[in-house]
């Protein structure tokens, strides 16, 4: 019979290495380690143990087809950075162009060939001329490889979290040539608030932290024998750039927006001056897969 608490866990303990696959019963075996030290090094009362069973459960209630609060808490505790960095950059030794997946990717974005516009219906804000490479760790391009590409208005909105935006706007999906090399036109990103009316807004207020993330264009590079990486490229100007409530932006994501003057844009569509932006992807040997999207669903109007 159980008596104490060093008891229980010893007991739970061996209980999990009844579980018979291996890599299973490693976390469940570490879990349970960590979890129980955690409670017993917080000394949590009977009144916490209910309040965070009720949290947990406001997470799954607060979740649905057009909104996933269980990400957005996670990238609000750093556990998303925290897995995106331990297992890219061979292993977490070395700076990595990966980050996190985002709750708004979607499978099946516009293909548009190399130099085609993201832009799907009048869409205000500042025009950008993006010139990318996916390279591997040896520097040598990554040919036929397929990129998506999307962001938020200027309004800090995506367009299937806005009925006002067109389907697909300010996404796309290119192809890498022969030289790695694929560009398109788009605006200049915006940093936005991160929704606060749930669990996570409740979290930032107890914290006293702000609720912004900087500005950011996220990709996502899939081919056969190459790891499958996420990436987010944050603006170099963004006042977030430090304090980004994701904890998301690295030293080798911040891209330089260089603003031309007086120049001509590329696709000879746009008069005035815009931005260009060049940022090369590395990207390791390992496992292509393509996730189940965060959100399935587009808000209706």
């Amino acid at each position: 019979m159980l008596n104490t608490p060093k008891e229980l866990t010893a007991f739970v303990l061996e209980q999990m290495m009844r579980t018979e696959d291996p890599r299973s019963r490693e976390i469940f075996t570490q879990l349970v380690k960590h979890l129980h030290a955690f409670v017993s090094e917080v000394k949590l009362t009977e009144s916490e143990f209910h309040l965070a069973c009720a949290l947990i459960a406001r997470l799954g209630q607060q979740s649905n087809a057009s909104h996933n609060e269980v990400t957005l808490m996670a990238g609000s505790l750093g556990v998303s950075a925290l897995v995106c960095l331990q297992n890219n950059g061979q292993g977490g030794t070395q700076p990595t162009t990966a980050n996190m997946m985002g709750p708004f990717w979607r499978e099946d974005s516009p293909i548009t060939p190399s130099g085609g516009s993201l832009l799907r219906s009048k869409t205000p804000g500042e025009r950008v001329w993006v010139n990318a490479y996916v390279k591997d760790l040896d520097g040598k391009p990554v040919a036929d490889a397929r990129v998506d590409v999307w962001h938020s208005s200027n309004e800090g909105l995506y367009e299937n979290q806005d009925a006002k935006q067109a389907e697909m706007n300010l996404r796309g999906r290119f192809k890498t040539d022969e030289n790695g090399f694929f560009q398109f036109e788009t605006i200049k990103p915006s940093g936005y608030p991160i929704p606060i009316n749930g669990l996570v807004g409740d979290l930032l207020k107890k914290l006293g932290r702000h609720n912004m993330r900087p500005a950011h264009l996220h990709f996502l590079v899939f081919k056969d024998g190459i790891k499958t990486q996420f990436s987010q490229v944050y603006s170099n100007d963004d006042p977030y750039l430090v304090t980004d409530v994701q904890f998301g932006v690295t030293q080798a994501l911040v891209g330089q927006y260089e603003q031309q003057i007086n120049k001509p844009f590329p696709s000879d569509q746009v008069t005035g001056d815009w931005w260009r932006l060049d940022f090369t992807f590395k990207v390791e040997p390992g496992q292509s897969y393509l996730p189940t999207p965060p959100i399935t669903q587009k808000v209706s109007a």
